[in-house]
């Protein structure tokens, strides 16, 4: 089964082409597709099969980076709606998510405060409609262009407890975008600023209080997926560079002649099989009801994106002065790469988190 949706998405990504000139309008194009074509119910099912999860990633980010983000998002974005939301918002937003008619976006992020969500400062305090969200988020992925946001606020001063998880509409009065953040390989990404944002008590999703455990039980599903982009762009990398190394002519021979290159070629195969090895494993043990997955998630996320980074780089190398050449898929997958090492809880942070499942097990 599994097997049969990564080869039909193959197939029809095959027959795929958006102009992505304008960055947002190729994500909207990407979402609308992906929604016509059936794939975004595996973003939103319930269960959520981390399996599938993964393989539609790989598949995507092997052909387009920015079809995969679009995917990626519309996965991160509604998830805390399908596993911890309320009914109603179940109906409200995840049909509209599944068909591609409406954006999703997760934010959490803020300036002095990422992986260290007790840190967060964007409060939402108690109204007699709901409640009032005041505070900025940044690094917001489909900031600017999303229907709706999952928006993680501070109702009490109790550290990761006093945290909450609300649905802001993007036209609610009191949200806007301040500012659009260009980064090396562009995507939507901005700022939000909430004012006196006024949601009804039926946004929040949840207990009040809930909104830490909602975000880590979202990440360890999409962390995993994550590493899976990332063995699809190394995969990617890797078959340009085998192709390119059999048919490169130099000293009387190919440039896959040479020890050099061999080893390279080895190092990379190597990685790549890890990599996926690791991924699914995690996807495995979550999809087979495992209740955490955190530290095999964080091993993933940590591994796939490192080894994709030494994967693209040693393709870069082979392909010489056409590897740094704008236009070529080497150069933009060098570009892709190296947000995934950082969004979603950076490298170092994957390695704190799997030290201390560690040293807690052995307590």
């Amino acid at each position: 089964m599994h097997r049969r949706f990564a080869r039909e998405l193959h197939q029809w990504l095959a027959s795929q082409h958006v102009d992505d000139d304008d960055v947002d309008e190729a994500c909207r194009a990407w979402v609308s597709r992906l929604g016509e074509g059936g794939w975004l119910k595996a973003a939103v099912a319930s269960p959520l099969e981390v399996r599938k999860l993964c393989l539609a990633r790989e598949t995507l980010a092997y052909h387009d980076g920015l079809a995969d983000f679009a995917f990626a998002m519309q996965g991160l974005g509604s998830a805390p709606i399908m596993l911890f939301g309320s009914s109603q918002l179940r109906e409200s937003y995840l049909p509209q998510v599944a068909a591609g008619r409406a954006i999703a976006a997760f934010a959490i992020s803020e300036k002095d405060a990422g992986s260290d969500v007790a840190a967060l400062t964007t409060a939402a305090r108690r109204s007699d409609d709901g409640y009032t969200i005041d505070g900025e988020k940044t690094w917001i992925s489909n900031g600017g262009i999303a229907d709706f946001y999952t928006v993680f606020a501070r109702t009490a001063e109790d550290g990761t407890r006093g945290v909450s998880a609300f649905i802001v509409d993007a036209d609610a009065p009191g949200l806007d975008i301040t500012e659009r953040i260009e980064v090396l390989s562009p995507h939507p990404l901005a700022t939000l600023r909430f004012r006196d944002c006024l949601v009804k008590p039926e946004q929040r999703i949840g207990a009040e209080g809930d909104g830490f455990k909602i975000a880590m039980a979202t990440l360890d599903v999409f962390r995993p997926t994550v590493a899976a982009a990332a063995a699809g762009f190394a995969r990617r990398a890797f078959e340009e560079t085998i192709a390119h190394v059999q048919t490169r002519r130099l000293f009387r021979g190919t440039l896959g002649d040479l020890q050099m290159t061999q080893a390279r070629i080895a190092a990379m195969a190597t990685d790549i099989d890890a990599s996926e090895l690791l991924v699914y494993r995690a996807a495995y043990e979550k999809d087979r009801g495992k209740l955490r997955v955190t530290s095999e998630s964080a091993m993933a996320k940590w591994f796939a994106t490192e080894a994709a980074q030494r994967v693209i780089d040693s393709a870069v190398q082979l392909f010489g002065g056409r590897g740094v050449t704008r236009g070529e898929i080497v150069e933009r997958l060098y570009r892709q790469i190296r947000a995934l090492r950082i969004y979603e809880g950076a490298s170092e942070i994957q390695q704190l988190i799997i030290a201390r499942q560690i040293l807690k097990q052995s307590d």
